[in-house]
């Protein structure tokens, strides 16, 4: 009789929709991001994340430029209710800091507005390596502040949360971080959600050996965004960039925080870090883990043909979209 391996078991607990995609990946001979240049790594994952979907309907979606370090930073508004006075949340893609945009993850920015029943700002901030950090950073704590500074323009008030998933997370809990510094003019975040956040410029996990091949996210492809992203090694220690190395003392003064991470991401055992931290400095965390996900599962319900999408990005959105109408309740 075959005896049943960890492997074995461990593959069995994979999400059958997250298999399905991994096969498909393989199948369909998709590239492996870390050999690619940063202007293809871009091609293929516009590609997957902008499907030929029509999209999930919502009252009101505008664009406006921001000015931002003698630069225009774009944003994508939506408001579920016009007219009607709703907190606002400001939103960061993922896409390691290198890919991404507000196309691609329209459909996530789209639903937290839904769910939560707030304005959402999508934030286009800088991407690297043609803008390394801290540009990024700068780009969304500038947008968080103008958000909070100019919630009437856009019909918003009563409220201000940031959220974000990858790298995009990393950059909503930095806003946070850099926001109860009381620095003049900080913005009063209430709450922040962050979507499987990359928080410590490190490898030496154990879910970074579990997950380092075959589970979308790669470790390979995680050193080639830190190596885009980082001017130097020694960027990686900065606070702006690993949130996780934080003082007690900042950590204190966080918001409520809502976290989701993936059992089959490289990137798992530092959200788990980063949760515990917070708890232990007194901050208010729901932390919720899909054991059998892969890493950017919330930003796949729908995906490029003919990958198949994700049926629990549903259930992290609608999540996502209840801890923050009751954060403002």
């Amino acid at each position: 009789m075959a005896q049943t391996t960890a492997d074995d078991r461990r593959a069995a607990e994979l999400d059958a929709d997250a298999r399905a995609l991994l096969e498909t990946l393989v199948e369909e001979g998709a590239p492996n991001l870390s050999h690619l240049s940063p202007e293809q790594a871009r091609s293929v994952l516009g590609g997957l994340f902008t499907p030929d979907v029509d999209p999930e309907r919502i009252a009101s979606v505008a664009e406006r430029k921001l000015r931002a370090y003698a630069r225009d930073v774009r944003v994508r508004i939506y408001d579920p209710d016009p007219g009607t006075v709703l907190p606002a949340v400001v939103y960061f893609h993922g896409g390691g800091w290198v890919a991404g945009g507000l196309d691609t993850h329209d459909s996530v920015a789209r639903s937290l507005a839904i769910e939560s029943d707030c304005v959402v700002v999508s934030v286009d901030y800088r991407k690297a390596p043609e803008h390394p950090f801290p540009g990024a950073v700068q780009d969304a704590y500038l947008a968080t502040k103008w958000v909070a500074q100019n919630a009437t323009d856009i019909g918003a008030g009563g409220g201000l949360a940031v959220a974000g998933e990858s790298a995009g997370g990393t950059l909503a809990t930095v806003v946070a971080q850099m926001a109860v510094e009381k620095e003049v003019d900080a913005p009063d975040i209430d709450h922040q959600v962050l979507f499987y956040p990359v928080t410590d410029h490190s490898f030496d996990t154990a879910s970074y050996e579990e997950n380092a091949e075959n589970y979308f996210l790669t470790a390979p492809a995680m050193v080639w965004f830190w190596n885009h992203y980082l001017r130097d090694d020694i960027d990686g220690a900065n606070l702006r960039a690993s949130p996780l190395r934080a003082p007690d003392h900042v950590l204190a003064d966080l918001p409520p925080t809502t976290l989701f991470s993936c059992g089959y991401d490289p990137l798992r055992d530092e959200q788990y870090a980063y949760a515990e931290r917070l708890a232990d400095a007194g901050v208010p965390v729901e932390h919720t883990n899909y054991a059998g996900m892969i890493h950017d599962f919330a930003n796949m319900r729908h995906l490029a043909d003919p990958f198949p999408g994700i049926e629990a990005a549903d259930d992290v959105l609608e999540r996502a979209g209840t801890a923050l109408r009751e954060a403002f309740e």
